[in-house]
């Protein structure tokens, strides 16, 4: 019997957890976005499981499978620090966290089990993060065995050096040697509009994974929101003050819920696609149990061998009463508790339904354009603000009014929901990968429950400590941009403050992006993800213009080794070289997170000063871009050097 679900994968997948989980929390608060960490964690548990002669790609399957479930919860980020924000928590209780993210992720991975026949066994969706991760592991586990060693040498070698360039780059910047951030804004006329980017290589590795299709769309969302709202909005409504205050300003208050509208959009859309696939993965999950029932489960295929249907809505349905609990807990003492069991029951509802079909959309954009780019906070914004819609029907119902107790209460269930909802965003694509690698379905779902609790345990006291070093926003805290946003929502929703118009306009815009990638699908021509260009409109431009960077970057490099030796393998490497940065750029912020608690101070590392003037952005300019070509060229020259392999 070959080894795949074993205590020792287990235990390493928990390990390789305890970093990119922090790593992934640290990112999503400082730029709104997360990654997938299949790839660098198959890499790692292939070097580190080759001391023993029985291990398997099928266990080195499971061990990234933990990796990337717990790593994917992070999206939680999304939403709890809102209510550190709104004052309504003083910091991150745990057991209160650690219970909401793994009965709701849990939660999230039964719903994983019809997903998957319907978005991986029966589908088409690319996956292209799961498909890179099936890659490295067949590298690995390959039959020319030298070949393959040598490879996954030089993968874990090119991780480690653009781990580290990507921390060098950020302990620099620290020191303020180098600027952080690239932003010149300019008036045209009565409109102001600007540029800019953050000098962040884990958003050019970022960049790397998402491809240069998606990044060409995302450049679409810039030029609708900078180039076009920008200037039309600021002349709608002038303001005084200087030329980056206003920009920023505006893009805050108006461009940012035109994206709104547009993820809002292309997201109902994707749902709308996933209706009749969904329909078609139940029926077929029904009939592989009768079919285990009649014939014994041994005798399916690996690829029917789900969990069973009885075990899943049993686990399903146990998920809701720790969910209850904590819904419960969270009430008691405010202003709503005497709507506490009506306020529980129709969140309970709530989360079950949305739950499930926010899941879909989620695992329907994981699978188009991979779980690191995946606007999850989109689908998080359309929670909250069902959510907040909810809540006020009821308040008005039972004649409430307490505003701020409904705003927080809608934030904690769309944290409930967000956990349900993502963990299919990642875990379709670790699915995805074991389908390729032939791993056995049941055991994949198992790991990704222990995965879920790993990543439970983790993300609050990380959050603390986030918390407690940085804060969430003004000048110098994490930015925590989607949770600024979500929060932003409900209590526009709740208040009646919101502008709806703002979002209609993004959902017209939506619409015509819709139709536009709509015609590209049936030409076979001209794709425009509908969603990543929503994520370019909302998301700040000094964040998405470095993934537009690290798109043509990984698109140059594919094509420059495409023609030279060992192109496969040189692919898959710069595959690693892009996770490196990321990785190596997060770690170093969580390290730094705790180097300002122990010492008190805000930039406990800054030796130079602002002294330093215009030098700091001209060199920090000149090393974002240096320092990747670099890496790619060294990685592009070492892969010739491999010795090379049929189809390698």
């Amino acid at each position: 019997m070959r080894k795949e679900l074993t205590i020792r994968g287990l235990l390493l997948g928990g390990a390789i957890t305890l970093v990119f989980t922090a790593a992934n929390v640290y990112l999503g608060l400082k730029v709104g976005l997360t990654f997938a960490s299949s790839i660098p964690a198959a890499v790692i548990s292939m070097a580190v499981l080759r001391a023993f002669r029985n291990a398997t790609i099928v266990e080195n399957n499971i061990v990234q499978t933990v990796a990337s479930a717990a790593g994917t919860l992070s999206s939680v980020i999304f939403v709890l620090p809102g209510l550190v924000m709104l004052g309504w928590w003083k910091g991150f209780p745990f057991w209160e966290s650690f219970w909401i993210i793994t009965a709701g992720g849990i939660l999230g991975v039964m719903y994983s089990v019809p997903l998957r026949r319907a978005l991986v066994t029966h589908s088409d969706l690319p996956y292209p993060e799961g498909v890179a991760a099936a890659e490295v592991l067949k590298v690995g586990a390959g039959e020319h065995r030298e070949e393959a060693a040598a490879e996954n040498r030089q993968g874990l070698v090119a991780l480690v050096i653009s781990s580290a360039a990507s921390a060098g780059f950020q302990l620099v910047t620290a020191m303020q040697l180098f600027a952080g951030t690239f932003a010149a804004y300019f008036r045209l006329g009565l409109s102001v509009t600007g540029i800019g980017f953050n000098g962040s290589l884990a958003l050019i590795g970022a960049g790397h994974l998402i491809g240069l299709t998606v990044g060409l769309a995302i450049f679409a969302g810039l030029l609708i929101a900078w180039a076009i709202a920008m200037p039309i909005l600021t002349v709608l409504h002038p303001m005084p003050g200087a030329v980056a205050d206003i920009a920023d300003a505006t893009w805050s208050h108006y461009v940012r819920f035109i994206g709104t509208g547009t993820i809002g959009v292309s997201a109902i859309w994707a749902i709308i696609r996933l209706v009749a696939p969904v329909w078609n993965g139940l029926q077929s999950a029904m009939a592989a149990e009768r079919a285990r029932r009649t014939i014994g489960g041994d005798t399916l295929p690996i690829v029917e061998r789900d969990m069973p249907v009885s075990v899943v809505a049993v686990v399903s349905l146990a998920c809701l009463i720790p969910i209850a609990i904590a819904l419960c807990v969270f009430l008691s003492g405010s202003a709503l508790g005497s709507m506490t069991m009506p306020l529980v029951i129709a969140a309970i509802i709530y989360i079950v339904i949305a739950g499930f079909f926010v899941a879909a959309a989620c695992g329907y954009m994981a699978g188009l354009i991979g779980s690191s780019n995946s606007p999850v906070s989109g689908l998080a914004i359309l929670s909250v603000i069902g959510a907040s819609l909810l809540l006020v029907l009821l308040a008005h119902v039972a004649h409430v009014s307490a505003s701020a107790a409904l705003v927080a209460y809608a934030l904690f269930v769309t944290a409930v929901l967000i956990n349900v909802a993502t963990i299919s965003n990642d875990n379709l694509q670790d699915l995805k990968t074991g389908q390729l690698v032939d791993a056995t379905p049941w055991k994949q779902q198992t790991a990704l429950v222990v995965g879920v609790v790993f990543g439970a345990v983790v993300i609050p006291p990380v959050l603390g400590l986030l918390a407690k070093a940085y804060g969430f926003g003004g000048v110098h805290g994490l930015p925590a941009p989607q949770a600024t946003l979500i929060s932003t929502l409900a209590k526009g929703v709740i208040q009646g403050q919101i502008d709806w118009s703002l979002i209609g306009v993004g959902a017209l815009v939506g619409t015509a992006v819709v139709a536009v990638d709509e015609l590209g699908r049936v030409t076979k021509r001209f794709r425009l993800p509908p969603l990543a260009v929503g994520l370019g409109i909302y998301l700040p431009a000094p964040t998405t213009a470095p993934a537009v960077i690290g798109a043509v970057f990984g698109a140059l490099y594919n094509r420059w080794v495409s023609g030279k030796r060992n192109a496969a393998a040189a692919k898959r490497l710069g595959v690693l070289v892009a996770s490196g940065l990321i990785v190596g750029e997060s770690l170093f912020g969580v390290a730094l997170a705790g180097i300002i608690v122990a010492s008190g101070k805000s930039s406990p590392l800054a030796v130079i000063g602002t002294w330093f003037g215009n030098w700091a952005e001209v060199l920090g300019v000149i090393a974002f871009i240096v320092t990747p070509i670099l890496l790619y060229r060294w990685i592009g020259h070492r892969a010739r050097n491999l010795p090379a392999s049929p189809g390698v």
